[in-house]
């Protein structure tokens, strides 16, 4: 039972990590602040930005993560001198794409709803992550499962939001690149190989920033949009994995494609 121990954080670190970053997104909440806008206007060209104390908190949340995040990690025996850039990815991800919907609920019951959801999420992401350092502890096929569940679950709950917000093409496809990338990225790593598999991470990537764009002046719902890029996303994935593995193209691309094919159709029925 002591040996057990080892492959959980320390609950004192990981109360006081997710204790900081539920009040940090409940101060966002509490202060209010002049909004204004940055613009830039050249000729045949206009750029406007705008920004709030919502959106500088989202970042410092992020960071305060990552920061967390470390100095969690670095308290696991197995670790040693490894890098645990690995193991902070994700739960900064997770912090910086749950800071978006909250800005975005309602004052009331359905913020503490959105509060309650994301500070479960947060202490999902952390012991998962923790427990994922060493790859012999009894609960790390739980553990990546989880993250790998979370990490559509944050890129759904992304879409969706940018969606919802109104987010110009500028702002969207970025953002849908670069969490498509990074998400895609962590999930290839779980492998058991020990591999960053950055061409495909950056070919996943690329492809859902670019049906993000094709798709951003269609007239989607919100949960529509999200799920129409989500697919995409977990199809390549797993198409990445089925390759690895050595399995003929023909038949790793089925699943994939089933998967596209369920989330479009999906997408239809949901509004």
């Amino acid at each position: 039972m002591q040996a057990n121990r080892s492959y959980l954080p320390s609950a004192d670190r990981v109360g006081v990590l997710i204790a900081s970053v539920l009040l940090a997104f409940a101060l966002t909440r509490l202060i209010q602040s002049p909004h204004f806008t940055l613009t830039i206007s050249l000729p045949g060209f206009y750029f406007a930005f705008p920004v709030t104390i919502g959106s500088a908190m989202s970042i410092l949340t992020a960071a305060l993560s990552a920061t967390g995040m470390s100095w969690l990690t670095r308290g696991h025996p197995a670790l040693g001198q490894k890098p645990n850039i690995e193991h902070i990815m994700l739960p900064t991800l997770t912090t910086f794409v749950l800071g978006a919907p909250l800005n975005l609920l309602p004052n009331g019951l359905t913020w503490w709803a959105g509060f309650s959801f994301a500070a479960i999420l947060l202490i999902i992401v952390f012991l998962a992550e923790y427990i994922t350092i060493d790859p012999s502890a009894p609960s790390y096929g739980f553990a990546r499962a989880g993250l790998t569940a979370l990490g559509y679950a944050l890129f759904l709950i992304l879409a969706t939001s940018l969606r919802f917000s109104g987010a110009r093409m500028f702002l969207l496809v970025p953002a849908v690149f670069i969490a498509a990338a990074l998400i895609s990225l962590r999930i290839l790593h779980l492998d058991g190989t020990d591999r960053w598999d950055f061409p495909w991470a950056i070919g996943i990537g690329i492809v859902c920033a670019q049906v993000g764009a094709g798709l951003h002046y269609w007239p989607l719902t919100p949960i529509q949009f999200g799920l129409a890029l989500t697919g995409p996303l977990y199809a390549l994935t797993l198409l990445s994995n089925s390759i690895a593995e050595e399995i003929p193209l023909r038949r790793a691309a089925l699943g994939p494609a089933m998967i596209v094919g369920i989330a479009w159709v999906s997408a239809i029925f949901f509004r």
